[in-house]
Formats: C-alpha cells, sequence, structure tokens
C-alpha cells in the first residue's frame, strides 16, 4: 500500500479506525469518512501526517458520499483502494420491529457501499485498484434477532460479487471481508425494535477477536487479492461450511447460540 490513495468509511472507530491505522502502517494515503468528525481529526493528529483527509461522512446520504470521492481525487489525484466500512446494526424480532428500522440499516449498510462505490468506480478502474465491502458472518448466516442487519451483509455480498464478475477483465480487484464476531462499537450502537441504540453490549467483547487483529488480515487478503475473506474458525468459516452441506443443522444451532444472548429477543422456542 506504500503511496497508494485509500478511502476509508466508518474510519471513526472499530474495524474502521483499527483499518486507518494498519493502512498508515503500510505508507498510505489516507481518505477517511465517518460522521464523527471529531473522532476523525483526533485520529489524524495521533497518526502526524499530512497525507491524511478527513470529511464528514454519513454514507446513508448519496450527496455525502459523492462529496468523499471528489474532495479525495482534490487532494490526492486518485484513487487505490476504497474500502466500505461504515455499518450499523440492530436486534429485535422483525414481528416488533418498525420498518424504518429495516430502512436505516438498508441505507448505511447497502446503499452507501453501493454509493461510495459508484462515485469511486471509474477512479479505481483507471488504477486497476480494489473495492472492499467489510461485511459480516452475518452475509453468509442468517441470525434471528438481526433480520436488517442479516439483510444488509447478505445485499453488499450479492452486490459485490457481480461487480466482480461484470468487470472481470477490467483488472479491478473486488474483496468481501466476513469478519465474525470483532470488538467493536457497533452493538452499542444497535438499533432496538423501536430505533433508538440498544446503549450496551449482549456480549463479552473482551472475548472477541480484536479490532487490529480484524484490520491487519483485511489489509493482508487487499495485498494478495483475494476475492473473500472470512474470519474466525467456529463462528465463521465452520459456519458456512454447514450452510452449504447441513443448513438445518446450522440453523438450530445458530437459534440456540443467539438465544444464549442476555435479554436476547428469542424469548422462547415459539417465536
Amino acid at each position: 500500500m506504500q503511496g497508494k490513495v485509500v478511502i476509508i468509511t466508518g474510519a471513526s472507530s472499530g474495524i474502521g479506525r483499527a483499518l486507518a491505522r494498519e493502512c498508515y502502517l503500510r505508507g498510505a494515503k489516507l481518505s477517511l469518512g465517518a460522521r464523527r468528525i471529531d473522532l476523525l481529526e483526533a485520529l489524524s493528529l495521533e497518526l502526524q501526517s499530512k497525507d491524511i483527509l478527513c470529511t464528514q461522512t454519513d454514507v446513508a446520504k448519496e450527496s455525502d458520499c459523492k462529496n468523499l470521492i471528489e474532495l479525495t481525487l482534490t487532494k490526492f489525484g486518485r484513487i487505490d483502494v476504497l474500502i466500505n466500512n461504515a455499518g450499523i446494526s440492530m436486534r429485535a424480532l422483525f414481528s416488533e420491529m418498525d420498518l424504518d428500522v429495516m430502512r436505516r440499516v438498508m441505507d448505511v449498510n447497502f446503499y452507501g457501499t453501493v454509493y461510495c462505490t459508484k462515485f469511486a468506480l471509474p477512479y479505481l478502474l483507471k488504477s486497476r485498484g480494489s473495492v472492499v465491502g467489510v461485511i459480516s458472518i452475518a452475509g453468509y448466516v442468517g441470525l434471528p434477532g438481526r433480520t436488517a442487519y442479516s439483510a444488509s451483509k447478505f445485499a453488499i455480498r450479492g452486490f459485490l460479487d457481480t461487480l466482480r464478475i461484470e468487470y472481470l477483465k477490467s483488472g479491478l480487484h473486488v474483496l468481501v471481508a466476513a469478519p465474525g464476531f470483532t470488538a467493536s462499537d457497533v452493538r452499542k450502537a444497535a438499533l432496538t425494535a423501536d430505533g433508538t441504540p440498544q446503549g450496551e453490549t449482549p456480549r463479552v467483547e473482551e472475548s472477541m477477536m480484536s479490532a487490529e487483529n480484524c484490520a491487519f488480515r483485511i489489509a493482508e487478503a487487499i495485498r494478495k487479492r483475494k476475492r473473500n475473506l472470512i474470519l474466525t474458525f467456529i463462528e465463521g468459516k465452520f459456519s458456512v461450511f454447514l450452510g452449504k452441506f447441513f443448513p438445518s443443522l446450522l440453523d438450530i444451532l445458530t437459534y440456540n447460540h443467539m438465544a444464549k444472548e442476555p435479554s436476547s429477543p428469542l424469548k422462547s422456542p415459539k417465536v
């Protein structure tokens, strides 16, 4: 990544922030987008580089995504890597969830990826660069109580897999990265049934893969121009394997696993 221009959305915390540090250490020039501009500027100050652009960006807004790409081009003149990392989660039964929650999650996760990729694509084609979608194992396995989240991640995977085929002969690299449960703030900000933030994580964050480890693995996958990256063994690779060959068993195991969460919306086997 030495000297390459890398755009990272959702770079203010979690995996996005760790990706910014990882790419910086590899010599990249960074264009960072997030809603919380103060956290981006604090990160820029920490890294102490003139080759960092911070742009307040709500990826749910088409105009913000276009602005992020245009400002990147103005400062650096090219784009080599686009990492679509910005995302939001939710936690509620579909029957109890306001439909606005579905729209908000899709707007950030799916359409944010679509908007940024659309505006960056001509420049990524010119540089024979990489477009990356950070999804989740929820993009391979439907997680009960996370209908909107899983739907958005499946949608991103389908979108990027198709993009890869469309530009098969162009030199464009497309990576779909699927972390397992990773320590971050995403669960604290997850939307509940009425759209309010959850506030507290239902999981033991310390026991999960670190954001730094996740970022290193994603950066390596970009370097090697891999098409897919599935992280963690049990929750990741093994779950995908079961989904291919023993889908009914995976349904049962997934339900039981998610039902063990504190205050799980899966209230009883009758749900």
